[in-house]
């Protein structure tokens, strides 16, 4: 079995984990960290301290109606997406560890490829004059 970081859970939720393939399981949200732990297999489990996340990244649908999913980045080892029932209480859960600045919404499709197109000229035009070397 799994020894948990968290000495009190506030949150307990089923939950999907984004990581390859979809795992199922419950999302713990405690004192010291968030946890997954996958249903079927007990080996299958995320913790992440709190002193380890950098950001809380959510994607927003529908004017703030429907967050599909939520992700959490870390300082060392990368994006840890999710999926929860009611995923506005674990954000909430999520908020009393994480300071609000730190949860930030993710960017629409439109964002992407506005971004793509609004780029710093100056950036290509250093990538044009490379590649003619």
């Amino acid at each position: 079995m799994v020894q948990s970081l968290n000495t009190k859970s506030d949150l307990v939720m089923n939950a999907t984990s984004h990581l390859g393939m979809a795992d199922y399981g419950k999302i713990m949200v405690g004192d010291k960290g968030f946890e997954f732990y996958d249903d079927r297999d007990a080996k299958n489990y995320i913790q992440i301290p709190w002193t380890e996340v950098r950001l809380v990244i959510v994607s927003v649908m529908f004017g703030g109606k429907w967050i599909p999913r939520f992700a959490i980045e870390t300082k060392k080892n990368g994006t840890f997406s999710f999926s929860a029932r009611d995923p506005k209480k674990v954000l909430r859960a999520v908020r009393v560890y994480i300071k609000a600045d730190h949860i930030v919404r993710s960017l629409s499709f439109f964002q992407v490829i506005k971004r793509a197109f609004t780029r710093n000229p100056s950036k290509k035009a250093k990538k044009s004059k490379k590649n003619k070397k």
